[in-house]
């Protein structure tokens, strides 16, 4: 049966944090001014801890109307389309030409993050980018869950796959 129990623990989980990073987003929009960034003492926004082991975390508001970093910030409305499409090509591997039961949960980590992102533009017109962090003296880019979804579930494919070739490689 295509519905398993681990298909709906997968798009339980997709749908958890999609609803996450929605309510993170609302609770930013609503309580923290935009543009409350990293330019404020002592290091942006709202402090959350500072030099915990040379680690600074804040929460901001930070309007994103690109991609990654604000990159493609001028062609908005072509990202979106880009945006839409791949969210729709992966939902469809998803379910129903994916064989590889390891990649389900990647698969629909970055389905929900990119749905969050989209979301986004229909509601506010751009990003919202909230969790600010220094890390030893860099200053990591703003960032919301959505983003962070997306990275570790492409982070995962990559890793799995290294891994399933170097398995592969060993049997030969």
């Amino acid at each position: 049966m295509w519905l398993s129990n681990r298909y709906f623990l997968v798009i339980a989980l997709g749908l958890a944090l999609f609803l996450t990073d929605f309510i993170t987003k609302q609770y930013v929009f609503n309580h923290i001014p935009l543009g409350y960034s990293s330019y404020s003492y002592p290091f942006g926004g709202i402090p959350v801890f500072h030099n915990f082991l040379g680690i600074d975390f804040s929460l901001n508001h930070a309007a994103n109307k690109g991609a990654a970093w604000g990159a493609f910030a001028d062609f908005q409305l072509y990202l979106l389309a880009l945006r839409i499409i791949l969210i729709i090509s992966m939902i469809i591997y998803v379910a129903f030409f994916n064989k590889r039961s390891a990649w389900q949960i990647p698969l629909v980590l970055i389905i929900a993050g990119a749905l969050g992102n989209v979301v986004d533009y229909f509601i506010y017109g751009h990003v919202i980018d909230m969790f600010h962090f220094i890390l030893w003296g860099y200053d990591y880019p703003v960032f919301n869950i959505a983003d962070a979804t997306i990275f570790i579930g492409i982070s995962w494919l990559l890793i799995g796959s290294w891994g399933n070739k170097a398995a592969y490689e060993k049997s030969k």
